[in-house]
Parts: structure tokens; C-alpha cells; sequence
């Protein structure tokens, strides 16, 4: 009989060994899945240099991020918190701005002398008293003579300054490779930047900036010249001249006077007819007889400023011309300078019109008098008026005005001298001797009233050779 062998018996299970399968299942998975941390981990725990480096990454990283976030925080916050003006250096208010600024830092100053400044408007103060520029206007006389004012306005860089309880921050910058094709200088611009709350305060400081430069122009008349294209202050504003100063042949100032004042009255007449509002006053003579004191007086009288415009002047084309003539500061006589040596040697240069030179004879006002028929046809001139040397009549009026006052002669000995230099001068004038009154203010400057009149007859001998003098020169190759 075969016996069949039976199957090999199995182990029992039992219950106590399936937690500890379990256990070594989830402890192998645990290790698989912790095999790059635990890596990690222990490359940090082995190589110092290798976690150092990792934690300056980690740093470097976060730091990127921070600027990052606060760069765009910051123009967020600046495009809803702060407002920005800008003022180019061919606005008109720029000077008046950097004036109103300069002003304000004197003010800062003074107010620091009489108590100290304390937190951050102290800083403010330093920060603008570190960062100057000077302006030098200068002023040449006709005499030889010359003034120089120094201003000091804030300079290239960063300001600030408090203005009605807020504050303002200041950049004037400079740009190197950028110039103003008129006067050569670098273009600049300012940009003030204050809280967006606090953008009403522009108009306010603008209008005050104005205003200051208006006030230091109160009782002078500014002379304007011109650079380039536009139109700039020369040298320092004068005092404006009593029109009672300047003694013009008997009805010359009268008639020039009473044209203007009626013209100004006339406005809305030429507004309503379509007829340019403009008159042109033409003053010819010879030198030093009072034309340009006289425009000096007349601006004066008026309360106008004087653009002086020299039609001889290199570089000067008919589109600048119009141009700045166009442009005139308001409230300004347009002084037109030597118009007869700009047009007297003129010649025709084809169908393109005409080319001119001043002769240099033009320079020494030889040709004044001698004018171009094209200039002082109507519309261009309206009033004509010749301002010639003394006459009897001027001579009186300026004698009495030198000598009439505390100059020690009685009522009669001055009207016995007054008559006897009446006399000499109405002789002079019938023999063509002639004497400007430059030269006669310049005699009674440098005499007493008896020897003004003792001394005539040697400052015409005077004049006599001065003029030959200037023949011989102006005639010499």
C-alpha cells in the first residue's frame, strides 16, 4: 500500500506577528521617502562650508526678493501718495523759483541766528546751505564804468524746504550732453515733489515766487536784450527816470507823449477794425541828443519795461527778428537800435532780396538821419520826430536846472548868465556850431555857473576838432 505524502504543514499565524510586519513596511517607506531630506540633512550635519553656503544663498535670495517688493511698493506708494512738478530752464518761472528759494534760505538763516533749528528742518537748512550756485548779472555803461550783483540761488542737487505746513522736496538737474541751442547754456530742470494733498500748493508758491520778482522790479524799469531767440534781463533794473528830467526841444515831448497816451486808450477801436494794435515812433538826430534818456524816461513814465534790440547784430535773421518781436516781455517799449546802418548799405542780391553790411561809419551814428524810404513809409512809422542838438531854449532849461538851487547866485546874477548863454548858443546854431546836449550837461558838470558861460567858446573849439577828428578817421582806408 502506497502512501501519499501529505502536504508540509504551515506555521500558525498568529496575531502577535502582523503588528510587526507592519511596522517594517511603514519603516521602509518612511526611509525612501525621507532619502533626499535625509541627504540633505546629512550633508549639512558632514560639510559646514556646504551649509554656510546654502544659508548665505538662502539670505541672498530673500534679500533680492525684499528689494524687489519694496522697489514696487515704494512706486506704488509714490504714484498715489506723492505729486511731482516740473519747471524747464526756459519757463519764465525758473528764475523766479530758484530766486523765491534763495529768499527763503536767507529767511531759514536769520530765523536759525535768532533760535536754533532743532530735528529734521536743521537738516534741511544744512542740506541747502551745502549746495549753492552763484549768478553774476553784469553791466557794462557806456562811461567805461560796470557793476556786478552776485545772487545765490540753490545749486545743482537734492532741497528741501517747508511751505505752509508741508513739505517740499527740491531736484535741480543738469543735463551734460544737452544745451540750449539760444544762449549755449546746459539745460536744467527743477521737479518739486510734496504730498498728493498737498498739490494745491503749487499755483500758491508759483504766484509768490512771481510776485517777489515783481517786487524787486517796483519803482525801476528792466532793460531786456536779446540772446539768441528770446529775450533776457541785462544787468541790473534802473531806477525809473522822472520824464521832467529829460529837456527836449520846445513840443517834441509833448506831441510823442499825448500820441502815446491816446493810443493806449484805443484799444478795443483797433480790435474791432482788424487793425494790428501797434504804433512805431521813430527818434532820429544826432548822438547825445537825448534820444535813448529820452525812452528811458518815457518807459519810466509808463511804468513799461525797454527790450533793446540792435538791428546791426551779427547773426540777427528775419525769422528771429519776428520771432522776438513776437515775443516781448509784456508791458515793454521794443527799442529798435542803428536801423539806419542795418538798411543804409544795403544792395540788391538778385531776385532773393538784399544783402547788407554795417559800414563803420554806422558805428559812429555818421549816417544818422540818412534812413532807408522802406522803414518810415505808414504802418511801420507812425509818428516822426527829430530830437537835434541844443537850442537856445534847452540851453536856458538846463542852466537854470543845474544852477538854480543851492548853487550860491542871486535871482538876478543867475538870469544875467542864463540870458548871456542863451545868446551864445542861438549865435553857435546860426553859425552851424552846434552843441549836443550830452556835451552840455557834461560842461555844466565840470564848471560853476560863471565859469560855464566864461568857458563857452573853448568847449565849442573843443567839439570843432572832436568832429574833424571823426572825419579824418572815418574817411582813413
Amino acid at each position: 500500500m502506497t502512501e501519499v505524502p501529505s502536504a508540509p504543514s504551515k506555521p500558525p499565524v498568529t496575531l502577535d506577528a502582523l503588528p510587526v510586519e507592519m511596522e517594517q513596511l511603514a519603516s521602509s517607506g518612511k526611509a525612501e521617502a525621507s532619502g533626499l531630506r535625509g541627504f540633505l540633512s546629512s550633508a549639512l550635519d558632514s560639510n559646514p562650508y556646504f551649509s554656510a553656503g546654502f544659508g548665505l544663498m538662502a539670505l541672498g535670495v530673500g534679500a533680492q526678493l525684499f528689494r524687489r517688493s519694496a522697489v514696487q511698493f515704494g512706486t506704488i506708494a509714490q504714484r498715489r501718495m506723492l505729486v511731482s512738478l516740473e519747471i524747464s530752464s526756459k519757463d519764465p518761472a525758473y528764475l523766479w523759483f530758484l530766486q523765491w528759494m534763495a529768499a527763503q534760505t536767507t529767511a531759514r538763516h536769520t530765523t536759525a541766528a535768532g533760535k536754533p533749528l532743532g530735528g529734521f528742518e536743521a537738516l534741511a537748512a544744512r542740506i541747502k546751505s551745502h549746495e549753492l550756485a552763484v549768478e553774476t548779472k553784469y553791466e557794462q555803461r557806456k562811461d567805461g564804468s560796470s557793476s556786478a550783483e552776485f545772487s545765490l540761488v540753490p545749486g545743482p542737487g537734492t532741497h528741501y524746504f517747508r511751505y505752509k505746513d508741508a513739505w517740499f522736496q527740491v531736484k535741480r538737474e543738469r543735463a551734460t550732453n544737452m544745451l540750449d541751442l539760444n544762449s549755449g547754456a546746459p539745460w536744467e530742470t527743477v521737479n518739486v515733489t510734496t504730498l498728493s494733498r498737498d498739490r494745491e500748493l503749487f499755483p500758491q508758491l508759483l504766484a509768490e515766487a512771481r510776485k517777489l520778482a515783481q517786487a524787486a522790479q517796483v519803482g525801476h524799469t528792466v532793460i531786456y536784450t536779446a540772446w539768441g531767440a528770446e529775450w533776457r534781463p541785462f544787468g541790473r533794473p534802473r531806477m525809473r527816470r522822472m520824464l521832467d528830467s529829460v529837456i527836449l526841444d520846445d513840443g517834441v515831448k509833448e506831441r510823442i507823449v499825448d500820441d502815446i497816451q491816446t493810443f493806449m486808450k484805443r484799444g478795443p477801436w483797433y480790435f474791432e477794425r482788424g487793425i494790428p494794435y501797434r504804433r512805431g515812433y521813430l527818434l532820429h538826430g544826432p548822438p547825445g541828443s537825448g534820444k535813448s534818456s529820452f525812452i528811458q524816461a518815457l518807459a519810466g513814465s509808463l511804468e513799461y519795461n525797454i527790450c533793446v534790440l540792435n538791428l546791426s547784430e551779427r547773426g540777427l535773421t528775419d525769422d528771429k527778428l519776428n520771432h522776438l518781436l513776437a515775443n516781448a516781455p509784456e508791458r515793454s517799449i521794443v527799442l529798435l537800435e542803428d536801423i539806419d546802418a542795418a538798411f543804409s548799405g544795403r544792395t540788391q542780391s538778385g531776385e532773393a532780396g538784399f544783402s547788407g553790411s554795417v559800414t563803420f561809419s554806422g558805428l559812429l551814428n555818421a549816417l544818422d538821419g540818412r534812413l532807408d524810404p522802406a522803414l518810415i513809409r505808414p504802418g511801420r512809422v507812425d509818428l516822426k520826430e527829430m530830437i537835434d542838438d541844443s537850442t537856445p531854449s534847452q540851453a536856458g532849461k538846463l542852466f537854470r536846472r543845474f544852477y538854480g538851487g543851492d548853487d550860491g547866485l542871486e535871482k538876478s546874477e543867475l538870469e544875467k548868465l542864463e540870458k548871456e548863454l542863451v545868446d551864445k548858443v542861438a549865435k553857435g546854431m546860426e553859425s552851424g556850431n552846434r552843441v549836443s546836449m550830452a556835451s552840455l550837461q557834461g560842461h555844466f558838470i565840470r564848471h560853476d555857473g560863471e565859469e560855464a558861460v566864461k568857458t563857452w567858446d573853448s568847449l565849442v573849439g573843443m567839439i570843432k576838432e572832436d568832429v574833424k577828428a571823426r572825419q579824418r578817421f572815418a574817411s582813413s582806408p
